[in-house]
């Protein structure tokens, strides 16, 4: 009998090695990407570029607090996997650097940000999704504080994104801000030297 129960392991381990023979060649072979990770690399390629952006900040009763213009910048400094960008508000004096990144290992789309106070933010979320939250932020008052925030209305050249807080662990959210991002016209001068976004659809390259 342990004769017999050795055999048959050694015919199921058999098994799995010849399978994965016809497995891994058509994943390597086709090179398809998928589908949330596919999804992640066309939400960095949309990102990529220049937008005029219109930011509506809301009161904690939910009221329209303000409202200004301001600026978005990516450009890529790994194509499909990471962008670099600053966001500038002119009118209420905020400048922010930030990275948006595909990270494949872990399949999740991140985006980081730090501002003037020198806090680093981390949203992430699924690759193949349109919402990141952050972690729990320690407040002054001793709450923590989720942010979240989600993608919508998406064009080739538009889409909107809102920002949502939370002080129950996201049971509940209230609205923090809403933003309009545009578009804004190419400027060779100004692009000339950095890689543009693309307008194409390009293959799916995986990390080795």
């Amino acid at each position: 009998m342990k004769t017999q129960s050795s055999w048959l392991r050694g015919c199921r381990r058999t098994a799995a090695v010849i399978l994965s023979f016809f497995i891994l060649p058509l994943a390597e072979g086709g090179e398809m990407a998928p589908p949330p990770l596919a999804s992640a690399v066309q939400q960095l390629r949309q990102a990529a570029g220049h937008w005029n952006v219109t930011t509506t900040r809301y009161g904690a009763n939910g009221a329209i607090a303000a409202v200004a213009s301001g600026t978005w910048h990516f450009d890529w400094v790994v194509p499909d996997r990471v962008l670099s960008g600053r966001a500038v508000i002119p009118d209420w004096k905020q400048t922010a650097g930030m990275l948006f990144y595909l990270n494949e290992r872990r399949s999740t789309l991140e985006m980081a940000s730090v501002g003037a106070d020198g806090q680093l933010l981390v949203m992430s979320g699924p690759a193949g999704a349109e919402t990141r939250t952050t972690a729990a932020i320690p407040l002054p008052d001793g709450r923590r504080m989720l942010q979240r925030y989600t993608r919508y209305g998406i064009t080739t050249d538009r889409f909107e994104t809102r920002m949502e807080t939370s002080h129950d662990g996201g049971q509940s959210w209230k609205a923090g801000h809403h933003q309009l991002f545009v578009r804004a016209p190419a400027n060779r001068a100004e692009f000339g030297n950095r890689m543009r976004h693309r307008t194409r659809p390009q293959p799916y390259v995986p990390l080795t």
